[in-house]
């Protein structure tokens, strides 16, 4: 028994260009992970902007909360990426869900006083892309799969 079961590449039918996406979310996923779990401000100030005051320990500490959550997703995507392939749908739709109450959050919900940090453009951007990748990767192509 290996720690990973076979692969299902073979298994996959849909776009290819689908795959391409859920790597470059992948990216976005991983990078973004690194940055706030070892950054030492978690990017809160140097990239989000945020004016921490005297709240520094408790805001670099959710930051690394959501880098540690940011990292898990990230190698599951790359697995589906390298490895599952048959999963790429699945995986869009979370990107979807994740992206959308993201940017539900940032505009909608709970809108920070007019301060937008980069990731609340990038949100709802990558959910429309999603989307359309999705339904990419649910229509079958002719020939063998890769």
């Amino acid at each position: 028994m290996s720690f990973l079961p076979p692969s299902t590449n073979d298994q996959y039918r849909g776009a290819r260009a689908s795959v391409w996406f859920l790597g470059l979310a992948t990216a976005g996923t991983i990078i973004p992970g690194l940055i706030h779990s070892f950054l030492p401000d978690g990017g809160a100030s140097e990239i989000a902007g945020l004016d921490m005051g005297d709240r520094r320990d408790l805001i670099v500490s959710v930051f690394r909360w959501e880098g540690s959550t940011q990292l898990a997703l990230g190698l599951a995507m790359l697995a589906v990426v390298v490895r599952y392939r048959s999963l790429t749908p699945l995986f869009l739709a979370l990107v979807i869900v994740e992206r959308a109450l993201m940017s539900l959050h940032a505009w909608v919900l709970s809108p920070a006083g007019g301060h937008h940090p980069p990731e609340h453009y990038a949100s709802p951007v990558t959910a429309a892309l999603a989307a359309v990748f999705l339904v990419l990767s649910l229509r079958s192509r002719e020939g063998p799969a890769t």
